[in-house]
């Protein structure tokens, strides 16, 4: 039976969008070009160092290393990877807050790293003290996230990173949903505020990229030396990417994207859905409802779960967060007709 792909018109609380078209055209020409056989497929190895000079133009990085990955699962593993192997520690951790992605439980237990869970403050960022609690000489890595799935928030990055220099850590940045927003806003986030190694940011989120597209930066080459492997059947000599064969769409798709939207197409991206995310903010607080204060496009609400239900049941794509709150993440997608339509239905139930 032939299945039709998801109508974006009822999505609210997914953090992938409408790919641009341009982005779209793309991935469709190179759907059989695998940039993991870089020296075979010249093109969209081409591609790739184009995509990820912008994304280091996107994050303050002048001399950006790294690749175009599935998503920022891939690119947290990767930066837990790589400390792992530039680590001198017999038995090395991770320290992040308890808001990062439940990635870092996945690459913990891939790579039989112990992980360290930092609870946060009243504004669900990481809290500092604790971060430097539980950091030691055997800390390999300390994670901040710029952009936390579940509220949106930003932890304080410069505090974070002095605090893994401190230890002889290196310091990842997962900006996976946040990277293409916070260019655009005060935050202090990226490779030029602060002492970050490596950072995790995806063009298929906010940057309308098809999926997958994500992003793996480094500062240093050192950094992917430490993820490489030698590969004696390709022209290429060695390889320090997660997978093997990879999406040559994805790679073009992000790289397309970019070109298309980058700067202003992004910037007009987060005001309007900064502007949506205030909106519905307001709106949900004049009906009752207790609302965490959106700071980046991202609206958590504590509707009751019985609603959330209904709502789903009305084919409402929404979630909620692990203590309950409805999220609503404002994607390019999300216009303020569809939040309008949402708030009849909540009305509603």
């Amino acid at each position: 039976m032939e299945r039709e792909p998801q109508n974006f018109g009822r999505v609210l609380s997914s953090m992938c969008t409408v790919p641009h078209p341009d982005a779209r055209e793309a991935a469709e020409r190179f759907l059989a070009d695998n940039p993991g056989d870089p020296t075979t497929y010249p093109a969209v190895a081409e591609l790739e160092r184009e995509a990820v000079g912008l994304l280091g133009e996107m994050t303050g990085l002048d001399d950006p290393q790294g690749y175009v990955a599935s998503g920022g699962t891939e690119a947290n593993l990767q930066a837990v990877r790589a400390a792992r192997n530039l680590s001198d520690c017999d038995d090395p951790n991770i320290v992040a807050p308890e808001s990062a992605h439940f990635s870092f439980q996945k690459a913990a237990d891939v790579l039989d790293v112990e992980l360290r869970l930092a609870p946060t403050d009243d504004d669900r960022r990481a809290d500092l003290g604790a971060v430097r609690r539980l950091a030691d000489d055997e800390t390999a890595l300390i994670a901040g996230v710029a952009g936390t799935t579940e509220y949106g928030r930003v932890d304080p990055i410069p505090d974070l990173g002095a605090v893994a220099r401190e230890v002889g850590a290196l310091f990842h940045v997962d900006a996976a949903w946040g990277g293409f927003v916070l260019p655009f806003t005060d935050h202090e986030w990226d490779f030029a505020d602060a002492p970050v190694d490596t950072m995790a940011i995806d063009p298929h989120k906010m940057g309308r990229a098809p999926v997958p597209a994500g992003g793996f930066l480094a500062r240093e080459e050192k950094t992917l030396d430490a993820l490489a492997v030698d590969t004696p059947y390709l022209e290429s000599t060695s390889q320090a990417t997660l997978t093997g064969t990879r999406s040559g769409a994805g790679v073009a798709g992000a790289r397309a994207a970019m070109d298309a939207l980058w700067r202003e197409g992004y910037r007009e991206n987060y005001e309007r859905g900064q502007a949506n995310a205030e909106w519905v903010a307001a709106e949900l607080e004049s009906r009752g409802y207790e609302v965490v204060e959106p700071v980046l496009p991202l609206v958590a609400a504590d509707i009751p779960r019985e609603e959330i239900s209904a709502l789903q049941s009305t084919g409402w794509r929404v979630s909620p967060t692990a203590t309950g709150e409805l999220r609503i993440v404002c994607m390019p997608h999300v216009t303020r007709e569809m939040l309008t339509e949402f708030l009849a239905d909540l009305d509603s139930v």
